[in-house]
């Protein structure tokens, strides 16, 4: 960076590199130095820029003129404001409002719709809580303290996609992210190239008045809303998913050399020699996991488990590991991949390719006769892939007893199989939830939506993975010592375990919650609802009374999976955490200096922190691109008479899931004539007041496809008596 053309993108270089610097204090001269500012008015620029941030409290400086991002909780109060302001970043709800965690303990307050001020979702607000309710007044436990946003301290969302609305002297852009409540104006002759209807992105100008509605400049006309290719791109702008590398990360992948060089070579493992396949879906690009086994003396199995050893490439604090924090994950929208390392790397270099010389990272266990993991071992290698499988050529060989390597893979079989019965044995989650599959024409439209299954390849592949990301955890001495990244799972919220038990109880099943729910309870009753007509249902619901899986450095153990300690690190192609997990584990082996123990364990606590976010934005992406190919495909049913099951009950109406195509569609109650209906929430329902009639949470019923509206992403049913 030589320079910086707009305050903005200084202020956007500085923010991004102090983001992922978080907890370490840095002067100004150095971080000129990071940013490769040398020019006079640029550093008088950036000087500047970092006094503001300061006395917006974004940042904080310590007694030597050294800066950092200010913690939440001690960012600095806007001027003039009490003493009681709290600074935290908003969360804005779909049914309305905002939250914001914030303070010292952190606590968790709701903002409502009519207090938020100009404040976006992501934004860093500064918040007063409402007074408390009078001594000696019983307060309602389950309702959250409330507060208003006074001030918006660091403005996230600079961009909206919607679907520009032109009128006679003015135009609109209606937010796709339904989230933001507030159509942004943009003025007549900014939207002269855009049509009445397209799909656009429109910058956001500065939003102060919150009576007025914000203003914004079009940048971007993506095509027609509605169009599926179309809607699946402002998915990615939507959520500002990066469609391209910078230039200089582009460079830097394309700096290695094709062959791997004899000196990266030297040290290592030579396992070309072995037999080692990789594994994957039919469509899948990046090979980043591949499985060995090897048959030892007293029926001593040695299972390796070989990861593509991404951090020979990707080195800390260079433009790569930069880009790969930003963007924590790939994310797999339905029709394309956004990966998080550039091609050269994550589908070339780094991909575990047939017949190529690869670098790894192998883990070998020695598996007994009971399925337990005695020795264990962890070593750089390099392998030759001897055969890339596809989940559905594996199965064929499974079953048939013939093809390639089919010893080996009928000896993976069975040792996954014992290793499934342990874990559920222990209590480990068995979620067997549907998932569309889509089928493209030529032009990328769908054809077909089919439901996946789930194969024993599949679980060949998923149990061997487990077990290494289960055994490594060893090496960082289980939480108790060395700074680590764990993927944990907290323990259910008892409030949501017994509404799923009264849930389930309507159904024909049972839960006891009295006393804590152990996950092999849970599982219990999963595997009393398997094969019923309710299964997919009552797993969906059990699924979202669980705790959400994250990154973290404090050890809590794993829930779902039954397991005391657990990491990520089968993934470096497409994980952060996972590469972070490999240079971890790689010091560890070599030996750590213990007085950088505690400014890693600072750093590692931000790398799990932006990880776990990242994570969440892609999951929502993805989900947005699926609700937009389904819609897609529902226009040719239109008119057509479908059977489904109630999925959820609103006030405004019920969702129906259809069979197979798990595609979900709403019953507005506005259509629901025949009565006048009620929600009764504690039992998922809707009733009529005159007649009586219940529509429950999983009853089946048939539907006829009234309305498919791509341009919302909704799908309209009513009912068929």
């Amino acid at each position: 960076m030589t320079s910086l053309a707009s305050h903005a993108d200084l202020k956007k270089a500085v923010l991004a590199y102090l983001a992922q610097h978080r907890r370490t204090f840095i002067t100004i001269k150095a971080l000129a130095r990071k940013l490769h500012i040398g020019g006079e008015e640029e550093y008088r620029a950036l000087r500047a820029l970092v006094r503001s941030l300061i006395d917006g409290g974004v940042l904080t400086a310590d007694g030597e003129g050294r800066i950092r991002y200010a913690p939440a909780s001690k960012k600095k109060q806007p001027a003039g404001g009490a003493s009681h302001r709290i600074v935290g970043v908003i969360s804005l709800l779909r049914r309305g409002g905002g939250a914001v965690r914030a303070g010292e303990p952190e606590q968790q307050y709701f903002v409502p719709q009519a207090f938020l001020r100009t404040a976006f979702d992501g934004d860093t607000v500064a918040i007063v809580p409402f007074a408390q309710r009078e001594p000696g007044r019983k307060a309602d436990a389950a309702k959250l303290p409330e507060a208003e946003v006074v001030e918006v301290v660091e403005r996230t969302t600079t961009t909206v996609t919607g679907r520009l609305q032109k009128g006679p002297n003015s135009a609109f852009v209606v937010p796709d992210d339904e989230r933001i409540r507030r159509d942004v104006y943009v003025p007549r002759e900014e939207a002269a190239r855009a049509r009445d209807g397209d799909k656009v992105v429109a910058r956001l100008l500065p939003w102060l008045d919150e009576h007025r509605n914000p203003e914004g400049k079009i940048i971007e006309v993506l095509g027609p809303t509605g169009d599926a290719r179309v809607e699946v791109l402002g998915v990615a702008r939507r959520f500002a998913l990066p469609l391209a590398f910078p230039q200089e990360v582009e460079r830097q992948a394309a700096k290695f050399p094709a062959t791997i060089p004899e000196s990266d070579l030297r040290g290592r493992l030579d396992l070309r020699s072995s037999v080692v396949v990789t594994i994957d879906p039919e469509d899948a690009r990046d090979f980043d996991d591949a499985v060995s086994l090897e048959m030892l003396p007293r029926g001593i199995r040695r299972l390796g488990v070989h990861i593509a050893d991404v951090s020979h490439y990707v080195n800390e604090a260079s433009p790569l590991d930069a880009e790969a924090y930003v963007r924590g994950t790939s994310t797999y929208l339905v029709n394309e991949v956004i990966p998080m390392l550039p091609e050269r790397l994550s589908n070339n270099l780094c991909s575990l390719r047939p017949k190529e010389d690869r670098l790894t990272y192998s883990v070998f266990m020695d598996i007994d006769r009971d399925g337990e993991v005695g020795s264990w071992s962890l070593k750089k290698s390099v392998i030759r892939s001897a055969r890339r499988f596809t989940y559905e050529e594996v199965q064929r060989i499974l079953e048939s007893g013939k093809g390639d390597f089919v010893e080996l893979l009928t000896a993976l079989n069975v040792l996954a199989k014992q290793q499934t019965q342990i874990r559920r044995k222990a209590g480990s989650l068995d979620f067997d939830t549907g998932e569309a599959k889509f089928k493209f024409d030529a032009e990328g439209f769908p054809m077909h939506i089919l439901k996946k299954e789930r194969l024993d390849a599949h679980r060949l592949v998923e149990e061997c993975m487990l077990l290494a990301n289960k055994t490594v955890t060893r090496l960082a001495g289980l939480g108790e010592e060395l700074p680590f990244i764990y993927r944990v799972h907290d323990l259910p919220n008892p409030e949501r375990l017994a509404d799923l038990a009264e849930f389930v109880k309507k159904f024909g099943f049972s839960l006891n919650v009295k006393s804590g729910v152990p996950s092999r309870e849970l599982q219990k009753l999963l595997d009393k609802v398997k094969g019923s007509e309710v299964e997919n249902l009552i797993n969906d619901v059990a699924l979202r009374s669980m705790a959400k899986a994250v990154y973290a450095t404090k050890d809590i153990g794993h829930y779902g999976l039954a397991f005391r300690h657990y990491t990520h690190f089968t993934s470096p192609i497409r994980r952060y955490p996972d590469l972070i997990v490999h240079r971890l584990l790689d010091a560890y082996q070599q030996g750590v200096n213990r007085k950088t123990l505690p400014a890693l364990r600072k750093r590692l606590d931000d790398v799990a922190g932006q990880s776990s976010a990242r994570e969440r934005v892609a999951a929502e992406a993805e989900r947005a691109s699926v609700k937009v190919m389904q819609v897609e495909y529902m226009k040719r049913h239109l008119g057509d008479e479908l059977d489904g099951v109630i999925a959820g009950v609103t006030a405004f109406g019920m969702f129906v899931e259809i069979d197979e195509l798990l595609v979900e569609g709403l019953v507005p109650v506005r259509d629901m004539t025949d009565d006048y209906y009620v929600l009764d929430e504690k039992h998922y329902e809707l009733r009529g007041r005159r007649r009586g009639k219940r529509y429950r949470l999983g009853d089946r019923v048939r539907v006829r496809v009234t309305a498919v509206k791509p341009e919302a992403h909704q799908i309209d049913f009513s009912l068929v008596d």
